[in-house]
């Protein structure tokens, strides 16, 4: 996107100068000045824990710098003042909306905009200025819609409408693309075109460098804390430019290996799962085979989560067949995690760890009750602290520095908490074989390249060892470079797998939004082993 010249002698919009934050021995930024002008997207790129997330936090007025400033139209923001931040026109769409589904757009929009001692709720001019400003930036919603009855791009216009209402001059998009299909993207993209024209300032937080390289004027990188690169322009600047200067050093791109799919080892027959207003899981047929990577695409919220507790024994069926290796299998996890599943859920935060933990126990959370780490119900602390440290050192866990394995997980960047869950998952008992079902639910959501590129190789590296892999994810680059088939989920139903080289981007992307294909489904291992 062109950026608008700046008036002649006129300060940034945005300017940030030697900020710096500590969280006592972790240094979170550490002299940080930035610069955003008039009708620009500037992108902030950085590993997980480089201090993106504390910058925007002080941006925003949650923390205080320890030094540093921040000013808008040259005039600094009082440090920890969110209010202030508001009122400069800081505005800010988080990577997971915070919208109140059983109320209308409208009264999303005016929360927090009236005092409460008010007599009456003035709706009619609200409203109107809503309308009034989707029609000037060519977002078309409906006041009276319900939040829960939206697609997850229209929440997401919604989300811009409420910073713009309030008028936003500096929009902050973190991962603004996370929960997307490529046609819902592409009306951001296009929408980011209009708010620019309009004189708007972005900053783009985004881990997918190819949008970054698109929608931005200039990038910055963070990296410990430290801004290490600037790109005033992206002329010539490739994503291995950009992901280089993230970690460090180079990375070697992901890539499908050539695999021959192996025996079968999980089944899925006419799997229904009830619910309201419709079934969770409506007739899911799926095969999974040792070797052999299954991708899952689609809009979350469409029944992934649902499919993924199935085949870990945390969800029961409630019509059809599930066997795995031969066998039907109680809808108890232990049973699961003993006949050789493992499982990498969702939300690594409040389901994949206890945040409140050491890192040790964490390590053997899901085991800590079978006979390797516990004898007549007493834990065997010197075992588990043993095996978490392996796990520490074989899966390249950090920031236990200070702590060691007594760290709490919620201490752990994204990207260190993920390695701990995928070693636990992975790794199984001391002395245990490898898993036979691995199931993967968004195990790079939300990571830099460098974690991504680390939890890529280690799945890859499971399945040429004989492991089944389910792959859920929402990034259709992660689906394209792994995935061995793909299939698409939406309301609760999948359609048929076809080989990866068979799909297009633009025909996942009408199938994530509920275009029925035409594909007859591959059935049988022989079927699976000539699409390979």
């Amino acid at each position: 996107m062109t950026p608008l010249p700046p008036a002649a002698g006129a300060p940034p919009l945005l300017r940030l100068s030697h900020v710096s934050k500590r969280f006592g021995a972790l240094v979170a930024n550490d002299d940080v000045s930035l610069e955003l002008h008039r009708g620009e997207v500037l992108a902030l790129l950085g590993e997980n824990g480089a201090g993106k997330s504390t910058l925007m936090a002080i941006l925003f007025g949650h923390y205080v710098p320890d030094s540093g400033r921040v000013e808008v139209d040259g005039k600094a923001l009082p440090p920890g003042d969110t209010r202030a931040a508001l009122e400069a026109g800081i505005g800010m769409v988080h990577q997971h909306f915070t919208l109140a589904d059983n109320l209308s757009v409208l009264d999303n929009v005016m929360l927090g905009t009236e005092p409460l001692w008010q007599p009456f709720s003035r709706r009619a001019a609200a409203r109107a200025r809503l309308l009034e400003t989707a029609g000037r930036f060519g977002l078309n919603v409906n006041p009276e819609a319900r939040i829960a009855d939206l697609s997850m791009g229209e929440r997401q216009q919604v989300e811009i409408l409420k910073a713009l209402v309030r008028g936003a001059r500096v929009l902050i998009l973190d991962e603004p693309t996370a929960v997307l299909t490529p046609q819902q993207s592409e009306a951001l993209f296009a929408t980011l075109r209009d708010l620019v024209r309009e004189g708007l300032s972005i900053l783009f937080i985004s881990h997918k460098l190819d949008e970054v390289r698109r929608v931005s004027d200039r990038v910055a990188v963070l990296r410990a804390g430290r801004l290490v690169a600037r790109f005033d322009s992206l002329d010539g600047v490739d994503k291995a430019a950009l992901a280089e200067a993230m970690v460090g050093h180079a990375l070697a791109p992901a890539g499908r290996g050539v695999r021959q799919p192996g025996a079968l080892v999980a089944r899925l027959r006419d799997a229904h799962v009830a619910g309201k207003p419709r079934p969770k899981l409506d007739r899911v047929t799926l095969e999974l085979f040792a070797n052999d990577i299954l991708g899952i695409a689609g809009i979350s919220g469409n029944g992934q989560q649902v499919l993924a507790d199935l085949l870990c024994g945390v969800q029961a069926l409630d019509g059809g067949t599930l066997v795995f290796e031969g066998q039907r299998l109680p809808p108890v996890p232990r049973a699961w995690l003993r006949a050789g599943v493992a499982r990498i859920p969702e939300d690594r935060h409040a389901v994949g760890a206890v945040g409140d933990l050491s890192l040790w126990e964490n390590a053997v959370l899901e085991r800590y009750a079978g006979p390797s780490f516990s004898l007549f119900g007493w834990l065997k602390r010197r075992r588990a602290q043993a095996h978490a440290q392996a796990l520490v050192k074989r899966f390249d866990v950090r920031g236990t520095e200070a702590g060691g394995l007594a760290t709490p997980a919620r201490r752990l960047s994204g990207g260190n908490l993920q390695k701990l869950i995928l070693g636990r998952a992975l790794a199984g008992d001391p002395g245990a074989p490898a898993p036979k079902l691995i199931v993967a639910n968004q195990p790079t959501w939300g990571l830099d390249v460098g974690a991504v590129a680390y939890v890529h190789g280690q799945l890859q590296q499971a399945c040429e060892q004989g492991a089944a892999l389910l792959l859920i994810s929402d990034d259709l680059d992660e689906l394209f470079a792994l995935c061995d088939r793909i299939a698409v989920m939406h309301q609760g139903r999948l359609g048929p797998a076809r080989r990866a080289a068979e799909w297009s981007r633009a025909e996942i992307g009408l199938a994530m939004a509920g275009a029925a294909s035409a594909v007859t489904p591959l059935t049988n291992a022989a079927e699976v082993a000539h699409a390979a």
